[in-house]
């Protein structure tokens, strides 16, 4: 695994952050740093795909990165189930897909390079997840996504949405956000290296309070919603479609 050092080195103007070659060849170092219990999420997300997938229905992983989510999955997830990852990143696909074969990934699998901001075609999904994903689509485009999802999900089915979010009151925002540059801080990502990645992510990752993306999942017709998973400004949320 290649050490995040994207930022450590002073950029005079950050660009918006890219998914490209530099950030896909470190990205497991980089989420494991900046996700709480990231390990954690990943086995509860293994653990619900496992009781709710369905042989003869496929699970899908949108924005499947480097496909640390697939891996887990392949783990607990009945091995006749197909996989589909998609990912607007070629470079984080090919990282996906070598990892895969370095581990000898036996289960039938494709990998898509999709825009999920254009949506998505999805069809005899039994499981559907959406890991810090859903934050990186454009807020016009998220209900029609969500809506794609919805449609091509069997009875029954379920999507696992995990995201960054914001908290409900702005006094209690700040805090979580310290809070949470803190949690980097102990691992040991700099100040700098914190501000300038906050920078790059600013006009591309746009987070929602937990209560607007329930309510953006109800009025997809999504059933049943739950948060599994909650620390300060981040939510696991697992819902099911009647």
């Amino acid at each position: 695994m290649g050490k995040d050092e994207v930022f450590k080195e002073e950029i005079e103007k950050a660009s918006d952050f890219k998914f490209g070659e530099n950030v896909a060849k470190v990205f497991d170092d980089m989420v494991n740093r900046s996700v709480p219990f990231y390990g954690e999420i990943q086995r509860m997300m293994a653990e619900l795909a496992a009781d709710h997938a369905r042989e003869g229905a496929d699970v899908y992983d949108l924005g499947c990165s480097t496909g640390t989510t697939i891996i887990g999955m392949d783990t607990m997830v009945n091995q006749n189930i197909r996989f589909i990852g998609m990912d607007d990143s070629q470079e984080m696909l090919d990282k996906c897909k070598s990892k895969l074969m370095e581990l000898g990934f036996s289960r039938d699998y494709e990998l898509r390079c999709v825009d999920l901001n254009k949506g998505v075609k999805i069809t005899n999904a039994g499981v559907v997840v959406l890991c810090l994903t859903l934050q990186f689509v454009r807020p016009i485009h998220r209900e029609h996504l969500l809506k794609n999802i919805y449609d091509g999900l069997n009875s029954g089915g379920v999507l696992i949405l995990v995201e960054k979010i914001l908290a409900e009151d702005s006094l209690f925002n700040r805090d979580f956000i310290d809070y949470y540059y803190n949690y980097k801080r102990r691992n040991n990502y700099s100040e700098m290296e914190i501000s300038q990645k906050r920078e790059a992510l600013e006009n591309v990752l746009v987070p929602y309070k937990l209560s607007e993306n329930i309510t953006l999942l109800r009025d997809c017709g999504f059933a049943h919603c739950e948060v599994f998973f909650k620390w300060y400004n981040f939510a696991g949320l697992i819902a099911t479609k009647k």
